[in-house]
């Protein structure tokens, strides 16, 4: 058990740290991380492999150590509703993947699909508590714009590259 936990939290530490690196991708341009998301594969996927515990922690963090390290993105308010958007990711990936005794291609795209919409909800919420704390609106047409259409992109990448992921770690663990 303790040979596992300490497994779950090197490869943790390794999606925190591709989290940090993928977003240089996007050279901190916020409109093309904006579209493309890529803090989100390695949270999904550490979610998926490492568990809620894990892949909801590396959420939260990822964020915050970002904005700290790069200042990208801003701490208040963007950093905190991506913190909590994130965890949401990871945590409701993780636990939906759980549920599955089966761990197929179909197992990861129900988790992968729940999370997707938990998250959304997560970020409209925060991002509507945040900005209305700050005198400002968030409408529901500027959350389908942000929340799907502006990230369309990312979305189509996710749902393609994370089932890939899982089935190149599904063989190189069943060796």
């Amino acid at each position: 058990m303790k040979n596992k936990n300490l497994r779950k939290l090197i490869l943790s530490a390794m999606f925190l740290a591709i989290g940090m690196v993928l977003p240089t991708l996007t050279m901190q341009i916020k409109e093309i991380g904006d579209t493309l998301l890529p803090m989100h594969l390695p949270v999904m996927l550490c979610g998926l492999i490492c568990g809620p515990f894990f892949g909801g922690a590396i959420g939260l963090m990822l964020p915050f150590l970002r904005s700290v390290t790069f200042g990208m993105p801003p701490i208040y308010p963007n950093a905190v509703w991506m913190a909590l958007e994130l965890a949401a990711y990871g945590c409701v990936i993780g636990l939906v993947y759980l549920l599955f005794k089966k761990k197929n291609t179909a197992a990861v795209y129900v988790s992968l699909v729940s999370a997707m919409i938990a998250g959304r909800v997560v970020w409209g919420a925060a991002k509507a508590v945040l900005l209305g704390l700050g005198g400002k609106s968030f409408t529901f047409a500027a959350f389908i714009a942000g929340g799907f259409v502006d990230a369309l992109p990312g979305i189509i990448i996710q749902l393609i590259l994370i089932p890939i992921i899982m089935k190149v770690v599904e063989k190189v663990y069943k060796k």
